[in-house]
């Protein structure tokens, strides 16, 4: 990527956040990349860093670089983010190969900013489909780009780390110290490369022998080398000695040479280790070592077993904000007083006790500062190395801070489109940003009248949860004018109290809500307005503790945020009502109440579909033809719009005036009703079933009717017979649906009904869901059928619709259920009023 980041003030290029190098793959980038395409529901995502920092990415293709790279480079030279709907319409990147292509139609991008206010790269995401990106999206991106600039930097500091540590290695190695192991069983030596550099043998010529080392050892002090030996194995002091050594070239080198005896558990000796090194330098001066400590780009310094400062080098001077002609020969105990009884005094103490090195990390109060720590006890004491680590823990608590945050906005984001229930998921906005923003929180609802109710509340202690409550249910009654609830509510702004807010909060409360609120005892307390379309629609009020502290600015940034996300999915859910309300009663204004003749109860149900504005084409009919038959209608238009509805309107009117004055069967009801449609230019379709109950004087004395039905293309009827078993009404195969082909044939079904069985019609909203096959709904249709074979009819219709539809149903439904009661007696009183049109003309049988 060619760009180059902004510039400061005096005109240079201003330094860039850390980066990894150039070829060197990011996998924290690439997954945030990733975690970008999967946010905002696009196919690739790209990170980008400027000048030479390697590029990464997820599902972009390697020959789509260099086109992608314009975007990237545009979105790096302007001031924010770079939001392209169409890239097709747009004059800048209609050209770029990928847009001609159809692999880049819509781009959103956002630069990485660093800590120095610079652009180190760009975070962007693109989709082959033109899209429209909301400021949603965009706050959504520019947090993970921050995410992205933590990890760059938290990277960074990490190779900064590691190379301090392999230059400290290159230096101990400098140093020439040698290490030595003594088998005291077999008196077998052995030494590493630098202990036969020092005694000038090679591999091959030392052999491993007690003898080998005697043979170089200066005859004046090889009888003090063993007898330091000797009072090592024998006693519990160390080995210690330093001597000459003879080279062959006739030379003579100084080594000193430190080591611990090991031993078993009854204090046998076994083994002699420990290093030397060479001193003939040190006999001149420690010159050498000075400069070698001093070069180090850590802070280093060693205590003596009285934990005395016995060096220092300059970086130790620096961090430790103390002069070495302090420090050298002090009491580290008595110059740092503050460490006593803390982590650095446990493991260093640990270190010497044990002889085993110790690695930690800890905070030195005194320096107000994160330190990484080595320490390795050796026979004068103890060696200090200690690296400043605050920036790379800041810059790792920020990420995880930034992590959390945005774990917290797609948490309420997920909850609050969960469920259209809008209400309930606000409410529960107090479990979420506690603790996250809060030691508890109250949760307020406005409704049209200006109202306040309080509707959720949380605390993070549980054994506080039942309290908070109670203040939620007493806080309104009394509540003052100048409270901060309503001072929010008059402005619609967010009301911040930063210290005293029990004192503050209480004197605008009723006496009891007064004497909860201090038994909770906030400190800090921030009224955030839930708002959307210029409308308060609620409140969200988070209350924190003294231990917890004010709100830093980037929680409150995120407090906002969520308090416009609960706002929006308020204002969603009322609009949704209400489109819903007016969809339903649109649907319900072209259906008429079922005639109910003498002996039969029919009960029809609506349930329009969850979605607003769903008005769609399914209906249901009872009326009786001038015979004095009864028919029963249920039917389905195809569309799910204003137009579905109207042409479920024709449909079934055509239909109910063919049956009418036809009088005809119900095939041949359908075969008019088709054909009528297509004379008529009613351009739709639909599936429908038409029944008609009939019955002789033969048939009324045996006390059973028949029910002649014909099938277009619908889900079959279902029929419960008195003895409660259940079955379809399905005969042999249904018709084609209407709106097809009217000039074929349909054909009628019939069977005998007794008294007391029950006809179920109903559209396939009922039994059809995605993701299920729709005999598997039909067989839970029946299964719940059977379940409530005993229960009166308005029973059997609510409970099949309570137990098959889910709360938020994709697909309207229609219900028509007539049950036959005996006809020796009066009509029942649980069949309800005996409805039929005034004056119809029925002829006698």
């Amino acid at each position: 990527m060619q760009a180059r980041p902004a510039t400061g003030g005096d005109g240079g290029s201003a330094a860039l956040a850390p980066r990894p190098p150039a070829g060197v793959p990011h996998p924290a980038l690439e997954r945030l990349a990733a975690l970008a395409a999967r946010a905002l529901g696009t196919s690739s995502a790209r990170t980008e860093l400027t000048e030479d920092a390697a590029p990464t990415g997820a599902g972009a293709s390697a020959g789509l670089l260099a086109p992608v790279d314009e975007l990237l480079t545009a979105t790096a030279r302007g001031a924010g983010a770079l939001a392209v709907a169409d890239t097709r319409a747009d004059a800048r990147w209609a050209a770029l190969p990928a847009v001609v292509s159809g692999v880049v139609g819509c781009y959103l991008g956002v630069p990485m900013i660093g800590t120095d206010g610079q652009v180190v790269g760009v975070l962007a995401v693109f989709d082959p489909l033109p899209r429209r990106w909301s400021r949603t999206d965009v706050e959504l991106l520019v947090d993970l780009a921050a995410v992205a600039v933590g990890e760059l930097q938290l990277s960074a500091l990490a190779v900064q780390h590691e190379a301090d540590r392999l230059r400290w290695r290159l230096g101990v190695a400098a140093g020439g110290v040698g290490s030595f192991d003594l088998d005291l069983a077999t008196g077998l030596v052995t030494w590493d490369e630098r202990m036969l550099e020092m005694f000038g043998y090679t591999a091959a010529e030392f052999d491993g022998t007690l003898a080998a080392f005697d043979a170089r050892v200066h005859p004046d002090d090889l009888p003090r080398v063993h007898e330091a030996v000797t009072a090592a194995v024998e006693g519990p002091a160390a080995f210690q000695a330093e001597y000459r050594v003879l080279l062959p070239s006739g030379t003579t080198r100084w080594v000193k040479a430190r080591g611990e005896v090991l031993r078993d558990e009854a204090g046998r000796a076994l083994r002699l280790v420990g290093a030397a090194y060479d001193t003939t330098a040190e006999k001149r001066g420690d010159a050498r070592v000075s400069r070698l400590l001093e070069s180090m780009p850590s802070a280093f310094y060693s205590l003596d077993r009285d934990w005395r400062f016995s060096h220092v080098n300059a970086e130790a001077e620096r961090l430790l904000q103390r002069p070495r002609e302090e420090l050298l020969d002090g009491d580290a105990w008595e110059l740092f007083p503050e460490v006593t009884g803390t982590v650095f005094e446990e493991r260093f103490r640990h270190a010497v006790a044990t002889g085993e090195p110790v690695m930690f990390e800890a905070h030195f109060a005194p320096l107000q500062a994160w330190f990484e720590v080595r320490a390795w006890p050796d026979p004068d004491g103890l060696s200090v190395y200690f690296l400043d680590v605050s920036a790379r823990r800041a810059a790792q608590e920020e990420a995880e801070r930034t992590a959390r945050r945005l774990e917290l906005l797609a948490t309420v984001s997920a909850d609050l489109v969960a469920t259209l229930d809008a209400d309930a998921a606000v409410a529960r906005l107090a479990r979420h940003v506690v603790p996250a923003l809060a030691r508890w929180a109250v949760v307020t609802l406005v409704d049209d009248s200006g109202a306040l109710r309080d509707i959720g509340s949380w605390h993070a202690d549980p054994d506080l949860r039942e309290l908070t409550d109670r203040y939620r249910r007493v806080r309104q009654a009394g509540l003052a004018a100048e409270a901060p609830l309503r001072r929010s509510q008059a402005r619609q702004g967010a009301v911040v109290i930063e210290s005293r807010a029990a004192e503050r909060l209480s004197s605008v409360l009723s006496d009891e809500a007064r004497e909860l609120l201090l038994q909770l005892a906030p400190e800090s307390a921030y009224v955030m307005p839930l708002r959307a379309r210029g409308r308060l629609l609620g409140m969200m009020s988070l209350f924190r503790s003294a231990e917890d502290g004010p709100l830093s600015a980037d929680d409150l940034a995120t407090a906002v945020q969520v308090a416009d996300r609960a706002g929006l999915a308020l204002d969603n859910a009322s609009l949704y009502a209400r489109q819903q309300h007016v969809a339903e009663g649109l649907q319900r204004s072209l259906l008429s109440a079922p005639v109910e003749p003498d002996h039969l109860e029919v009960r029809v149900r609506y349930r329009p579909a969850a979605r607003a504005v769903q008005v769609g084409g399914d209906w249901y009919d009872s009326f009786l033809q001038p015979d004095g038959d009864t028919v029963l209608v249920i039917g389905d238009v195809m569309g799910h719009d204003v137009d579905a509805a109207a042409a479920m309107s024709q449909v079934r009117n055509l239909l109910r005036g063919i049956a009418y004055s036809s009088g005809g069967s119900p095939a041949a009801v359908l075969a008019t009703l088709d054909a009528a449609m297509r004379g008529l230019a009613v351009a739709t379709t639909a599936t429908a079933v038409v029944a008609r109950l009939e019955q002789t004087a033969d048939e009324r004395a045996r006390g059973v009717t028949r029910l002649r039905w014909s099938n277009a293309g619908h889900p079959p009827p279902v029929l419960l017979r008195r003895d409660g078993t259940v079955s379809d009404l399905d005969g042999e195969e249904p018709d084609l649906l209407l709106g097809i082909a009217p000039h074929l044939s349909r054909r009628d079904e019939q069977v005998e009904l007794e008294r007391g069985s029950t006809v179920l019609l109903f559209t396939d909203g009922l039994v059809e869901r995605r993701g299920q096959d729709i005999d598997e709904g039909l067989d839970l249709l029946r299964e719940v059928v059977a379940e409530l074979a005993g229960a009166r009819l308005d029973d059997l219709c609510d409970g099949i619709l309570d137990r098959l539809l889910p709360p938020e149903p994709e697909d309207d439904v229609a219900l028509v259920a007539v049950r036959l009661h005996p006809q020796d007696g009066p009509r029942p009183e649980v069949a309800g009023p005996h409805r039929v049109p005034d004056d119809l003309p029925l002829p006698g049988r």
